[in-house]
């Protein structure tokens, strides 16, 4: 008898693991182990929330063009060249689905997303990685690995788990010296957090090129990660082609309204972000405070390094800090196995991590 077998890729994939959410003994934890804003969702996107139960019994817009509508005006774009998803995982999904196949190659960072990975296995594509410099994108390497198979490259700018990036002038090199065939995903998960003069998202380049895509979630500075929506941005052809192979229903009536009324509330994004600009800043100079190196960052999250070598390790700190109700992110499977990623938290969860962590240090 022969069983079903799944397509080559599929069993090579590792499935994701999500940050961890729960304690034993049913203990509310401080959570900051999945980059989630400490400040939650606007108000008014928890009530357009709501609101959209009355009408759970009929389908949703399949084109989101509410929502696409809302994305066009805050950021300047033609509702055209937009596409949503159920997360911006999704829409990742989808460009491995369109343009990459048995024999294919994409490439992604040495620390990039997981997602990545899984998306183009899953395609039947052959992932292929990149050396990073000082744990920031190298273009050069990205460059290095480009064959005739190459048919998509990602780059998350902002990096997670890393939190550095690269200056616009550097995706600019990299878009030149790519093949006309290669799509370059440009990840913008962060994007909204970044307060650095040489970057940018990625809008301009996707406006003036014909095969450069840009993904941006809900999930962070928006605090609507339970309701799963990304989007994207890219030329005609290429959001034609992901509208050809999405769900007719892959964003849920709920999410299409608590995302207009998302990003239509500024106000509430900017508290968000200037918490973010308080805490980050305070997280980082207490942790490293502590002897443990940090990375760069301007995400909403820090990765922090423990010394090789030491009785003080990141698999010690995590279960000191269980303890004490505290869960950061082990990001052992993005090639740190020695690191521990915080996110900023509000400015309780912020002192009493970093207090259980220096009591783990000895240095309280």
């Amino acid at each position: 008898m022969t069983l079903p077998t799944p397509k080559p890729g599929v069993l090579a994939i590792n499935a994701y693991v999500p940050g961890e959410s729960e304690l034993p003994g049913g203990v509310k934890p401080i959570k900051l182990s999945s980059n989630e804003t400490p400040l939650g969702p606007s108000p008014k996107a928890r009530a357009a929330y709501i609101a959209a139960a009355e009408g759970m019994e009929r389908y949703p817009d399949g084109a989101a063009t509410a929502l696409r509508n809302a994305i066009g005006k805050a950021y300047g774009l033609d509702p055209g060249r937009i596409v949503c998803g159920a997360g911006s995982d999704e829409l990742l999904n989808l460009i491995c689905h369109v343009y990459v196949g048995p024999g294919d190659e994409a490439i992604y960072t040495e620390h990039g997303f997981l997602v990545y990975k899984i998306a183009i296995l899953a395609a039947g594509g052959t992932p292929v990685v990149a050396p990073e410099k000082d744990l920031h994108t190298d273009v050069d390497a990205i460059l290095a690995r480009v064959t005739p198979k190459t048919k998509v490259v990602f780059v998350a700018n902002p990096n997670n788990p890393t939190g550095t990036y690269i200056p616009m002038s550097e995706v600019r090199r990299l878009r030149a010296g790519l093949p006309e065939h290669v799509v370059l995903v440009l990840d913008g998960a962060y994007a909204e957090y970044v307060r650095r003069n040489d970057y940018e998202a990625g809008i301009e380049m996707v406006a003036t090129t014909p095969n450069t895509v840009m993904a941006r979630t809900f999930s962070k500075i928006y605090g609507l990660a339970a309701l799963r929506l990304g989007w994207c941005y890219g030329p005609q052809p290429i959001i034609d082609a992901l509208n050809r192979i999405r769900g007719p229903f892959n964003v849920n009536s709920a999410a299409i309204a608590a995302g207009v009324a998302a990003v239509e509330d500024v106000e509430h994004s900017q508290k968000a972000l200037a918490h973010n600009d308080k805490w980050l800043a305070w997280c980082v100079e207490e942790v490293s405070k502590l002897g443990l190196k940090v990375t760069p960052t301007v995400g909403n999250f820090l990765l922090m390094h423990f010394a090789d070598g030491s009785a003080k390790t990141a698999a010690g700190a995590d279960a000191f800090l269980k303890t004490r109700g505290v869960i950061l992110r082990r990001v052992t499977g993005y090639g740190f196995p020695n690191a521990l990623r915080m996110t900023v938290g509000t400015e309780e969860e912020n002192r009493v991590t970093l207090k259980a962590l220096a009591d783990y240090m000895g240095k309280a």
